[in-house]
């Protein structure tokens, strides 16, 4: 089984490279947005644990988003693996992410982090802004997203840096460009589909 993180900054292509990575190599994607809405929909006691702290305006525990991870784990044993998207965000994260794929018998392959220039992001921020009416149109929202990315998640780069595990990627060229740049290092461990 082969299980990766696609990591990167807001505006970083992560959205669009998950889901050809997904297309090319048969991965299941776990979103924790997902995954949470999934969970609530289903009304399981994971999701309904989760909409206690949602209701109140809490972020969601860690050992919450891990047992939706597990669930997931377990409903496709036979998958070539996962794509990790919007998880792990903090280093106490990754260490619990560790911890549940040992206990499956399986572990965090690689990270491949997309690497952009901060103005390269900030274009693509308020170009997406103004395309899809997000709130990421506003310069100011750009900026503490970035500095929240820096200062929070980065980490979890240098986390698995340390186990050997983490790659970066030229980001900011197009998207057939990096995806060319991503295959090439996924082509390592799992042949397309």
């Amino acid at each position: 089984m082969f299980n990766l993180i696609l990591f990167g900054p807001p505006g970083s292509g992560k959205g669009t490279q998950s889901a050809n990575i997904i297309t090319t190599y048969k991965l299941n994607h776990i979103s924790t947005g997902d995954l949470l809405r999934d969970e609530i929909d289903r009304k399981t006691a994971l999701g309904l644990e989760a909409k206690k702290f949602m209701d109140q305006g809490q972020l969601v525990p860690d050992a919450v988003v891990i047992g939706m991870i597990g669930s997931k784990l377990d409903e496709n044993p036979d998958a070539r693996g996962f794509i990790f998207d919007g998880f792990p965000r903090t280093t106490a994260q990754a260490e619990a992410l560790d911890k549940l794929l040992q206990l499956k018998n399986t572990a965090v392959n690689a990270l491949l982090s997309l690497e952009v220039p901060e103005d390269e992001l900030k274009r693509r921020l308020i170009a997406r802004g103004a395309d899809s009416g997000r709130s990421d149109d506003q310069e100011d929202v750009i900026e503490k997203r970035i500095i929240e990315y820096k200062s929070k998640t980065e980490p979890v780069s240098e986390h698995y840096a340390r186990q050997g595990k983490h790659t970066r990627i030229k980001g900011d060229g197009s998207i057939d460009e990096t995806f060319v740049l991503l295959r090439k290092e996924i082509d390592k461990h799992l042949q397309p589909a």
